[in-house]
């Protein structure tokens, strides 16, 4: 199992973070270099607890689908979306929100297991790990223009 752990700190309060993050159609502006689109569940505006969304997206050269659902949320403090069907052996990504002197921390912890045993750990070594990365970290900087300007 990896676990990848980020800290964005956003100049917005609680609430406008957490919508912002839980936001269909700012999550496809955040991933449109890999052409990401919602394609089934709830395809725009907020998810909510026990909702679900399959994205379409391409990584790696291929157009991959996978549905996560919305399985916990604690409003404006935590959500958790957790993958149904797509290509991880499991993916589970938590998002937690704190607000200090009107400054937002917003962490993200992924944590996924790939599936294919030795093959899928070492393309996860070579590749995955640090194309999740930076497409969690492009995401948040998307987030984090959106929420500070509204």
């Amino acid at each position: 199992m990896t676990t990848i752990h980020l800290i964005t700190k956003i100049n917005a309060p609680i609430k406008t973070v957490f919508d912002v993050s839980r936001d269909i159609d700012i999550h496809q502006q955040s991933a449109a270099p890999s052409k990401e689109k919602a394609i089934a569940g709830v395809t725009y505006g907020l998810i909510s607890l026990n909702e679900t969304v399959t994205w379409r997206g391409k990584h790696f050269g291929f157009y991959l689908t996978h549905k996560s659902r919305i399985t916990a949320m604690d409003l404006y403090n935590y959500f958790v979306d957790e993958m149904e069907e797509g290509k991880f052996k499991n993916f589970r990504h938590q998002h937690f929100f704190e607000e200090i002197n009107g400054v937002t921390i917003m962490t993200d912890q992924l944590q996924y297991e790939t599936p294919f045993g030795i093959i899928g750990k070492l393309f996860d070594a070579l590749f995955l790990k640090n194309h999740l990365i930076y497409f969690l970290m492009e995401r948040n900087k998307i987030l984090k223009k959106i929420a500070e300007n509204q």
